[in-house]
Parts: C-alpha cells; sequence; structure tokens
C-alpha cells in the first residue's frame, strides 16, 4: 500500500510542476490551439502512467512492459516538446496545432497496438509451449524421486523405465493427446500411493499402464504433427 502511495505522488510530480508553471507563468488566457497542447499533453502523459495496466501478464511480461514503455515514453516526450512549442507560439489558429497533435497520436496508436498484438501472439505462444513442457517435466520430476524409494530391484527397474520413457517423450503436444496426459498424471497419483505403501505389484501394474498410455501419447503425436 505504501508503495503504491509513493508510485501516486511521483507520477503526480510532473502535474504539479507543469501547470503551476503553466498557469503562473501564462495564466488562463489562451487561444484554443494553447488549450488543444495543453490537453495533448496530459493525454500523453496520461498514456503513460496507463501502460503498465496495457502489459500481458505472463513469464515474458518484463520484455512486452520494455517495448510498451518505450513507446509511451517516446510518445510523451515528442508530445510534451510539441505542445510546448505550440504553447509558446500561441497561434490565433487551432487547426496547424490540432492537426500535428492528431498526427503524433494516431502514430503512436499505431505503433502501440501493433506492438500490443505481437505481444498477445507471442504471451499465447510462450504459454502454449509452457503447457507442452508442463507434462514431461511434472511427470519426469514427480517420478525421479519414487525411485530412491525403492528397494526392490526388478521393481525399482520398472520405475527407472517409465521415467527414461517420460523424460524423452517429445516435448511438443496438441490437444488431440491432453487426455492422455492427464490420464498418465492420474497413474503418476496411482504410483505414489503404491510406493509409499511398498506395494511391489501395484508398482508394476501402475508402470505398465503409464508405459502404454505414454506410448500412445507419443505415437499419437508422430502421426498428428
Amino acid at each position: 500500500m505504501k508503495k503504491r502511495i509513493l508510485w501516486i505522488l511521483l507520477d503526480l510530480v510532473f502535474l504539479t510542476v507543469f501547470n503551476t508553471v503553466f498557469f503562473v507563468a501564462g495564466g488562463t488566457d489562451h487561444n484554443l490551439s494553447v488549450w488543444i497542447s495543453y490537453g495533448f499533453i496530459h493525454l500523453s502523459y496520461l498514456l503513460l502512467i496507463i501502460t503498465p495496466f496495457l502489459i500481458r501478464q505472463s513469464s515474458s511480461a518484463a520484455v512486452f512492459g520494455f517495448s510498451l514503455y518505450s513507446i509511451s515514453s517516446a510518445y510523451f516526450m515528442v508530445e510534451f516538446i510539441v505542445g510546448v512549442i505550440f504553447c509558446l507560439i500561441n497561434m490565433e489558429s487551432y487547426k496547424p496545432a490540432l492537426i500535428v497533435q492528431v498526427i503524433i497520436a494516431g502514430f503512436y496508436a499505431i505503433m502501440l497496438l501493433s506492438h500490443m498484438i505481437a505481444n498477445e501472439n507471442t504471451a499465447d505462444s510462450v504459454e502454449r509451449h509452457e503447457m507442452e513442457l508442463r507434462y514431461v517435466k511434472d511427470c519426469s520430476a514427480r517420478i525421479l524421486p519414487l525411485v530412491d524409494m525403492i528397494s526392490d530391484k526388478k521393481t525399482k527397474k520398472k520405475v527407472e523405465t517409465v521415467y527414461d520413457m517420460i523424460h524423452g517423450s517429445p516435448v511438443k503436444s496438441n490437444h488431440s493427446v491432453r487426455q492422455i496426459e492427464l490420464d498418465v498424471m492420474d497413474q503418476i497419483d496411482a504410483l505414489e500411493a503404491a510406493v509409499n505403501s511398498a506395494d511391489n505389484d501395484k508398482i508394476a501394474s501402475t508402470c505398465n499402464k503409464i508405459t502404454r498410455l505414454a506410448d500412445e501419447r507419443n505415437r499419437q503425436l508422430k502421426y498428428n504433427n
């Protein structure tokens, strides 16, 4: 909460300084071109502040945030310079100020939206890849500790074989084998229970089920990809 308040106060520094200088130095009697520039400067700063809310939350959020921040920061700096120039010129006609700053805002919108679309596509690909990794990584990580918990050499060998098969399975997956992967995870639950109860017969039968399921998953992936 304290950190959020500090960020809000930091965001208010520019608004406080800019508005103090604007009204103390120039008063309130301005042409429309000045008020248009005043509004666009505040708009650009507002967009910079809300940029964090436009970032797609994922493991690559830092990368996405950097690109969007760069675009919003560049827009704010350009708009600030252009806006101040129009404020100092104080033109009677509002059209040049409006046209120039609408063009700048439009260019910013194009750049921002195109990067947001690209970030969405990248985030979807990353999430899909992470989900694909989950089957191999999570299943392997659950099976490996079970090997050291088994004293019977023959039974241990069966579990080691299951581990090698899962660990060496293709990472790339698709929706057609998702149910099989879930079935494998269910059988790993059963395998953990069997190991904990030292039921070698149950361990062996569960290993056979996992092997058949994992082999079917890999076979379907081979023909579907």
